[in-house]
């Protein structure tokens, strides 16, 4: 089987620093080379991946871009995708797409799929969860309004990350709706340690969703030592973070995920020396910083469609105490790998109680569950599925 994977254009493979879809793709990538799947990447060219072959239009990573506006940003995917397309129909003898482009991907690949001479296509959802219109204010944007004017989608298949997820896909694309797969990691790659340091840590991109004012608050109520990791409205560097806070002229105001971490998140490191924010890690800093924690609090304040950061931190024997909310009860088994809250109080009563939680528990079920082979014999099982549904059309 060969099969093309098309990467977001944001960030280069194999990823260096935050990456979510990026370092579920590094692991899909190893699992499939390792099933004997022919693999040809579509990503950015500031790295490669040794031993397969990828196809870039863009040589440097276009992160800086996401968070402007939608005509600056928009161009960038639609280049990224057609410039894909043109290879993969000219090149004639893929056997299927794999697609992982939000928003675009799906509208762009239901048209595609039904050209001459283009094989069909997996799509995966990563995110953003679908809108639940009982759950969500009248004057909301639909996130998934586009999804219910697909009508006709051609050889285009898809799957979700989670369960969750699936459970609110709106009803026109679920005949094409294939059982979700969850994320996973290359277990190696992750250190384990059975010894904690004092000091608990969050790890995500910073933004009310991720809801890391409300691990800092009873950081600041417990008087725990609590480390913060990621990325501020797409800084990953302290110091730069720090000169735009100082500068009430910065362009970063008009950002919500930068006037969220000003807002709610910088009092607390100003008043308690023990809250810090560590900036974006990556490589054996990351790795410590998850191995050496006590645990990762993920007080999320959306239906969170997966969560990397949990099966990594699981991975290192590091518990998590989460919102249960979106993935989160399938990812973590409560009392045996770390707590779900149904409440904020409850998110900080269980703070309390990591101890109890067996760090080698922890990393048997990411083994056993979010191992990257064990994803990539979901994929290729979901491949398959979509060569005999295309044949059948």
């Amino acid at each position: 089987m060969r099969v093309a994977i098309i990467a977001p254009p944001w960030l280069a493979l194999p990823i260096t620093g935050y990456g979510g879809i990026e370092l579920v793709l590094e692991g899909l990538i190893g699992g499939l080379l390792k099933q004997g799947v022919e693999v040809e990447l579509f990503g950015n060219g500031a790295h490669r991946i040794k031993g397969i072959k990828t196809h870039s239009l863009y040589k440097t990573e276009q992160f800086h871009h996401i968070h402007q506006p939608y005509y600056e940003t928009t161009p960038i995917v639609q280049a990224h995708l057609t410039f894909a397309l043109n290879k993969i129909r000219k090149d004639g003898n893929f056997d299927i797409i794999h697609d992982h482009n939000t928003i675009i991907g799906p509208t762009f690949f239901a048209q595609a799929s039904q050209l001459e001479g283009m094989p069909p296509v997996l799509h995966t959802f990563h995110g953003p969860p679908f809108n639940d219109p009982n759950k969500y204010p009248a004057d909301a944007i639909n996130s998934s309004a586009y999804l219910e004017q697909l009508t006709d989608m051609g050889r285009m298949y898809m799957v979700c990350i989670s369960h969750a997820m699936a459970k609110t896909a709106p009803a026109t694309i679920k005949p094409h709706l294939l059982p979700a797969v969850h994320n996973a990691i290359d277990v190696s790659h992750f250190p384990f340690r059975d010894k904690k340091k004092d000091y608990f840590i969050t790890l995500a991109r910073f933004t009310k969703d991720k809801g890391q004012a409300v691990a800092a608050k009873f950081a600041a109520q417990q008087k725990q030592k609590l480390k913060m990791a990621g990325t501020v409205a797409g800084m990953s560097n302290k110091s730069k973070l720090t000169l735009e806070l100082l500068n009430p002229l910065s362009d970063y105001r008009s950002n919500e995920e930068f006037r969220y971490y000003s807002d709610k998140i910088l009092k607390y490191t100003i008043k308690h020396r023990t809250i810090t924010y560590v900036g974006n890690l990556g490589g054996e800093r990351k790795m410590n910083f998850l191995a050496n924690a006590k645990a990762l609090l993920f007080p999320i304040d959306w239906e969170e469609p997966f969560g990397m950061a949990v099966i990594e931190a699981l991975a290192c024997g590091t518990p998590v105490v989460a919102m249960r909310r979106g993935a989160m009860p399938e990812i973590i088994e409560h009392g045996v790998t770390g707590f779900l809250a149904d409440t904020e109080a409850e998110f900080g009563e269980y703070m309390k109680r990591v101890g109890e939680i067996d760090p080698a528990a922890c990393r048997a079920a990411v083994e056993k569950r979010f191992g990257a082979n064990t994803m990539a014999e979901s994929y290729i099982e979901r491949y398959d599925e979509v060569l005999r549904l295309s044949a059948e059309k």
